[in-house]
């Protein structure tokens, strides 16, 4: 590949990384770890692991009492043990082999380009597997295009939800978003009134029971709000922001917690939930309704299911603000 300093996105080919650099912006892809394993904008590191894409959300009681989660306990499974098996890489829209030690001894220190592309296979440890990509688009601003695409099976239990999901170090102040008001989902949109709001820190619904919670449907964008680090070095308390958003043409669901559904799903009482100490912003392209008819057994509507069998695809931006 040629080299020019006339491009704006900078290569770093490490041995078992793929780190991508611009004005204000420093970005690490690993191999090893199969994913985006650092994500600094401003000096500001927001990842505290690598985004995996996510198939579970926390049981509620209408799942117990219609015995959903037992039914769909593989992707819980898949949730914790999802793996990378494969590892691609664009440079200008051309394919190029992956540039691990020792093929990355051919490239200099001084590669630029206009955009890269990174693509992510991950296997699910369902039976059957069925596979999942997700892409990962850089240019020289900065701004992350990413696309992720479940790939559909037949003979597998229908999907709790399918996102992607991103551990941020610090617990964030607050969010914002361009949505509906309130918690919604799929089958509990109706009472949503269009617009900008604002919510203070990371609220958990205090359920004597924790379970699913904190859902935003319809979506346009989300913006993360922190003022602190995990860097010694940083002892500054100014805020700083990150903003997911919809591609044109698209909406979004996410949830802004201070835990992971597995977190919540492992709590009996909320007094046994850990302390607040990260963020945990999942975004999705399919969630299950939450049902509520009859708490009791009575299933979620049909319309509200996540059928196994069919392909999801959804795509975001991630910007620095």
């Amino acid at each position: 590949m040629p080299s020019t300093s006339t491009k704006a996105l900078q290569i770093i080919y490490g041995d078992a990384t793929l780190g991508l650099r611009g004005t204000d912006f420093n970005y690490i892809f690993s191999y090893e770890r199969g994913g985006l394993e650092s994500l600094v904008q401003h000096g500001k590191e927001w990842l505290y692991r690598v985004p995996k894409p996510t198939f579970w959300r926390a049981t509620t009681d209408n799942d117990r009492g219609n015995h959903f989660s037992e039914q769909a306990a593989q992707w819980l499974a898949t949730d914790v043990f999802l793996k990378c098996i494969k590892v691609a890489i664009k440079v200008d829209d051309l394919p190029i082999e992956l540039p691990i030690s020792p093929v990355n001894n051919q490239y200099t220190d001084h590669e630029f380009a206009d955009h890269v592309t990174i693509r992510f296979t991950y296997e699910t440890t369902t039976v059957p597997a069925t596979t999942v990509n997700v892409d990962y688009q850089v240019d020289g601003t900065g701004a992350i295009k990413v696309q992720a695409h479940y790939y559909g099976m037949t003979s597998l239990p229908e999907l709790p939800a399918f996102g992607l999901r991103f551990i941020m170090p610090t617990p964030a102040t607050g969010f914002d978003y361009q949505g509906l008001s309130g918690e919604t989902y799929p089958d509990r949109m109706a009472g949503g009134i269009p617009g900008k709001y604002h919510v203070d820190g990371l609220p958990v619904t205090k359920y004597l029971v924790p379970q699913e919670c904190g859902m935003h449907m319809a979506t346009d964008w989300v913006t993360v709000t922190r003022n602190q680090t995990l860097n010694n070095a940083d002892p500054s308390h100014d805020d700083f922001q990150l903003t997911f958003s919809a591609l044109p043409k698209q909406q979004l669901a996410f949830s802004c917690l201070p835990y992971t559904a597995e977190e919540l799903e492992n709590a009996t009482h909320i007094e046994e939930l850990p302390p607040l100490r990260r963020t945990v912003l999942t975004l999705y392209g399919a969630v299950r309704g939450v049902g509520g008819i009859d708490s009791w057994g009575a299933d979620v509507e049909e319309q509200y299911h996540i059928p196994s069998h069919r392909d999801i695809t959804f795509g975001f931006e991630i910007k620095g603000v």
